[in-house]
């Protein structure tokens, strides 16, 4: 079973690959035979849940944030 981390559910992410913000759900490890990848699932503007390496997303603030 995979252990997920909700520490930073609803963080603001930039996704690297589509350049499209969207919201942090939770994080956690892919064990594959030869290595372990850090994965996030996330959704993005439309809602759509979705899978992506942790490598290719950033935290993201509005710059009208204070």
């Amino acid at each position: 079973m995979v252990e997920k981390d909700y520490m930073l559910y609803g963080t603001k992410i930039l996704n690297l690959k589509t350049q499209e913000i969207g919201l942090l759900i939770c994080f956690w490890e892919n064990k594959y035979a030869d290595k372990t990848v850090d994965f996030a699932t996330c959704v993005d503007k439309n809602g759509k849940r979705y899978n992506i390496e942790l490598d290719n997303i950033r935290g993201f603030k509005d710059d009208f944030e204070k």
